[in-house]
C-alpha cells in the first residue's frame, strides 16, 4: 500500500525497540506494509556466537557483543545514503541500544574496551525521527517467545528476561537522544488484531506529540 494520508510526514525514519519477544520485527513489518517503506531488520541470525551466549553468557558475551556492534554499524551506515524526502524507513532496532546489552553482559575490562570503540562508530550515524519503545511484562515476553519457538531462543531464562526488561526500562526512561514514544504493549496484539495495530499506528504518527510520550491502551487479554 502507498503512503497513508493520515501519517505525520516528518517521521521518515522510525525505529521500533524493546526486549526480546516484544514484537519489534512484527510491528516494523506491518508499518512497512502500510507505508511501502524501506525495512531495516537486525541480522541476529548470522551471529555465530548468539546461541552459545544464551547457554553461557559469561563466556561468550564479548564475542557476541562485538559481532553485533560491527554488523549493526555497517548496516546503519547505509541509511546515510537514503533520500530523506522520498521514502519512509522503519527498523526493528536502535543502534544506541547496543549499550544496553554491553552494560548488562560485559565484564569491567570488556566494557572498557567496548567503550573505547562505540563512540567512534555512533557519532557518524543517522538518528531516527522517532523511537518507539515497546514495553511488556515478562509473562508476555515468555508467551511470545514460546509461541514463535525459535531454536536460538530456547535456552533463554525468565531471569535473563527480567534483567533485560529492567535494563531496557532504565535506559529508555532516561533516553533523550531522539523523540520517544513508550508503549505499554502487554495487552496489545498488533500482529493478529487490526484494531490494535490501527490504534498503535495512529499513536505513532500523531502530529501533536511531545518529545517524549507514554501510551497505555485499554487492558485486554492474551488469546
Amino acid at each position: 500500500m502507498s503512503e497513508d494520508q493520515n501519517t505525520n510526514k516528518e517521521l521518515r525514519f522510525i525505529v521500533i525497540e524493546g526486549a526480546i519477544g516484544v514484537g519489534k520485527t512484527s510491528l516494523a513489518k506491518k508499518i512497512r506494509d502500510r507505508l511501502d517503506a524501506k525495512l531495516v531488520l537486525e541480522m541476529f541470525d548470522n551471529n555465530p556466537f548468539l546461541e552459545k551466549f544464551y547457554s553461557d553468557r559469561e563466556r561468550f558475551a564479548f564475542q557476541t557483543q562485538m559481532f553485533f556492534l560491527i554488523n549493526r554499524f555497517k548496516q546503519q551506515q547505509e541509511l546515510a545514503q537514503e533520500d530523506l524526502f522520498t521514502s519512509y524507513i522503519v527498523g526493528d532496532y536502535l543502534f544506541d541500544k547496543d549499550r544496553i546489552f554491553a552494560y548488562l553482559n560485559l565484564s569491567k575490562d570488556e566494557l572498557n574496551l567496548y567503550e573505547s570503540i562505540y563512540p567512534l562508530l555512533e557519532r557518524s550515524l543517522r538518528k531516527p525521527d522517532l523511537t518507539v519503545y515497546l514495553q511488556a511484562s515478562t509473562d508476555r515476553l515468555m508467551y511470545n517467545i514460546k509461541t514463535r519457538n525459535r531454536k536460538v531462543e530456547r535456552a533463554l531464562s525468565r531471569n535473563y528476561l527480567d534483567e533485560l526488561s529492567e535494563a531496557y526500562n532504565h535506559y529508555f526512561f532516561r533516553y533523550d537522544n531522539t523523540p520517544l514514544l513508550i508503549v505499554n504493549a502487554t495487552d496489545l496484539d498488533f500482529v493478529n488484531k487490526d484494531d490494535d495495530f490501527n490504534l498503535l499506528f495512529k499513536q505513532i504518527f500523531r502530529e501533536d506529540r511531545a518529545y517524549t510520550e507514554y501510551f497505555s491502551p485499554p487492558a485486554g487479554k492474551i488469546e
